[in-house]
């Protein structure tokens, strides 16, 4: 048999006429052009594969190749499955083939070229690929701006196997295709790592219509340099080439070297060809508060994470995918406000998008979307999306956003080490009047003068401490141990370790109650003195660690009595509140406000470290402190005030009026900017009454 073509043949019918053999079209003709150039001649045949039990393999004419020659002059068409086979390559049998069909010679008397399907698109054209989607198409931003999406022609990206389908049935709820299917994750990497990002050449090989069940299709060969992207892929075992009718010719271009690609792949038994396929295991923490959590500290730690950018939802908020933590989260821009797009609210209505929103979700999606970047997480919201800095080819995104005029900077900014560069951005699209500045007017500099420092006024006094916070509570209230007497306590704890190992305590006679003085284990399996807050009905009991602040449920097994040595002792961590602040009623505000002392009191560069001056007596009995980090002025009541979390306390204290002063300017400069708990305005004005303030 010939490699790579086939001829009409002669069919015969054992029920019909005896067996008599019936020509097809141009059979007789086609046996004759062969007999009366071949029968009774030298030839050379070069042997060339094996189809059941016949050869396949070329045979040459002393003029030339027989089979060119019944493809030029119409006695034949070429085969997709052995054409790959034929040691002088397909080429040539392709245009053989082409001309007989232009000529409409015999077999191809009544063929029609296919119609040219155009959506307006060239031919042949340049692009930028921004985005790939699964392992067979891509999104590209033309030269006019806007985005087409293409196919790969003639490729077929990896499947699920029938097995995953029944496991799957018809419910796709919490399946992630890129990850479960077989290969399509490395197959999206493959493209993804070359192309996204970069200028590519297309040549629209054919377009597929529309259908009941599918949108029209570009199909397209994508050259990368001199590499044909599709048969990359497919080499490396990453996809599979669609089988096309014999008499389809809406194909790619480059089909021969598609199928010589799989054949290698096939034969290396690489990816899909393989017997073993890889799995990923990713954890989905996005949307998930509680896990959430359990992943913040290590990020922490981690400082700067590698990450995959999948999906962009708004000039501020990305999905990522971490690779080497193994998980999926959501992760918003620190630092900035974005304008928000519209959205749902509450009763079916959308609300409408703010000006700029779609262009800073554009700049976003042009800059990060499918790139490798680093994030640098630093806090947590209640919904469990992770907040923190990214950065794309070493620039920061937050700071790119601001300097173009697509978000301005967030009130909490100024404790970021990216201040700085973030108000001087600010500063530049001020100039330039960019997009949210296009109508901003300068203000012209106050002629009042400053308030002295709070060290230079004379009728409060000024006596400061150093302390560590160790813990803040829900109800505001902080926790700090005195500098001065941490050695104290160490020599304490040291104490108490070594009197429970010579004199373990029993519970014999232990009757714990609320308020009873005790001795806990906490999860680090140390003993540490405690007071219970509650014995709690699954038995455990609810413990006070009264020299550090935190609490926990501890099993009553690990609850003894305190050894009588140790129940005199003060606690060693001190409750304090801070002054002047009063938190929001609103639930979610009181969460928001909370989370943010806690930040800045407990997870800061400071860690933990300050120092308290003693301003007066709060309503509770407790002393109300200010606080302030060590060698500088700043105080940290006042910017959570500044930043919009809390209510400036009115008092009319006269020695306490200059810092009564400078608190209420914090909060009407954040009233102004719209600040967190003032998003929506000044409520304190007419509605005091109806919104209430919490009090002391």
């Amino acid at each position: 048999m010939l490699s790579g073509i086939k001829s009409p043949m002669f069919r015969r019918d054992a029920a019909k006429d005896g067996g008599k053999e019936t020509p097809e079209p141009f059979a007789e003709e086609a046996k004759y052009f062969v007999e009366s150039r071949l029968l009774q001649r030298d030839v050379k045949v070069i042997l060339e594969g094996v189809s059941n039990q016949n050869f396949l393999g070329t045979v040459q004419h002393p003029n030339g190749n027989i089979a060119e020659a019944l493809l030029r002059d119409g006695y034949a068409r070429c085969v997709d499955w052995s054409i790959g086979i034929v040691t002088s390559g397909s080429e040539p049998y392709r245009k053989a083939e082409k001309a007989a069909k232009e000529k409409r010679l015999r077999i191809w008397k009544a063929w029609s070229p296919p119609k040219e399907q155009s959506n307006g698109t060239e031919k042949s054209f340049q692009a930028k690929v921004v985005e790939i989607s699964g392992g067979d198409a891509m999104i590209l931003k033309m030269s006019d701006g806007k985005s087409q999406k293409i196919f790969l022609s003639s490729v077929r990206p990896p499947r699920a196997s029938d097995s995953q389908k029944e496991e799957g049935g018809d419910n796709s709820k919490g399946k992630r295709p890129l990850f479960d299917v077989p290969h399509l994750f490395e197959a999206r990497e493959f493209l993804r790592k070359r192309l996204v990002g970069k200028k590519v050449n297309i040549t629209v090989d054919y377009v597929q219509p529309k259908s009941d069940q599918y949108a029209e299709k570009m199909c397209c060969t994508i050259m990368s340099g001199d590499i044909n992207v599709s048969e990359a892929l497919i080499s490396k075992g990453l996809a599979t080439v669609i089988r096309h009718r014999q008499d389809d010719d809406q194909r790619s271009a480059h089909y021969d070297q598609l199928l010589a690609a799989e054949a290698h792949a096939n034969k290396k038994s690489l990816g899909v060809h393989s017997s073993s396929a890889p799995t990923h295991r990713i954890a989905e923490v996005a949307g998930d508060p509680a896990k959430a959590k359990q992943f913040l500290p290590s990020l922490q730690r981690a400082g700067r994470v590698e990450a995959v950018v999948e999906f962009v939802a708004s000039g501020s908020r990305t999905r990522l995918y971490l690779p080497k933590e193994t998980c999926l989260i959501t992760f918003l821009l620190g630092g900035i406000n974005c304008p928000r797009g519209s959205r749902p609210t509450a009763g079916g209505v959308t609300s409408d998008a703010e000006p700029y929103s779609e262009e800073a979700h554009q700049f976003t999606r042009d800059m990060c979307m499918q790139h490798d970047v680093d994030v640098k997480v630093e806090s947590l919201d209640k919904a469990g999306n992770f907040i923190g800095w990214m950065f794309v080819d070493g620039k920061n995104v937050s700071v790119a956003l601001v300097e173009h005029g697509l978000a301005r900077v967030y009130g909490g900014a100024e404790r970021s080490e990216f201040y700085k560069e973030l108000i001087d951005a600010e500063n530049r699209a001020k100039d330039k009047r960019l997009n949210l500045w296009k109508d901003y007017v300068e203000e012209k500099p106050k002629e009042d003068v400053e308030r002295p420092a709070r060290e230079d006024t004379a009728d409060r006094t000024v006596h400061l401490e150093s302390v560590i916070v160790t813990e803040v509570d829900d109800k505001f209230q902080i926790y700090a141990q005195h500098e001065d007497q941490g050695p104290q306590l160490e020599q304490m704890m040291r104490d108490l370790r070594r009197e429970l190992a010579a004199n373990p305590p029993n519970d014999v006679g232990f009757n714990p109650k609320k308020g009873t003085l005790c001795v806990a284990q906490f999860v680090d399996n140390e003993w540490y003195r405690g007071k219970i807050e509650d014995v709690l009905p699954d038995g455990k009991m609810s413990v006070l660690f009264i020299d550090y602040g935190n609490k926990d449920d501890v099993a009553a097994e690990n609850v003894l009595p305190l050894p009588s040595g140790f129940q005199h002792q003060p606690p060693q961590a001190k409750l304090y509140v801070l002054a002047l602040l009063m938190p929001p009623e609103d639930d979610d505000y009181r969460r928001l406000a909370l989370n943010a002392m806690r930040q800045d009191l407990l997870q800061g560069s400071s860690n933990g470290k300050f120092m308290v001056n003693f301003e007066y007596k709060s309503a509770t009995g407790l002393d109300a402190v200010t606080l302030s980090l060590p060698g500088q002025k700043e105080d940290v009541g006042r910017n959570l005030v500044a930043e919009g979390f809390f209510i400036v306390e009115p008092r009319r204290d006269r020695r306490m009026k200059p810092l009564v002063d400078s608190y209420f300017t914090a909060q009407k400069a954040a009233k102004k900017e719209r600040y967190n708990i003032w998003e929506y305005g000044d409520f304190t004005q007419d509605e005091a009454k109806e919104f209430g303030f919490a009090s002391r």
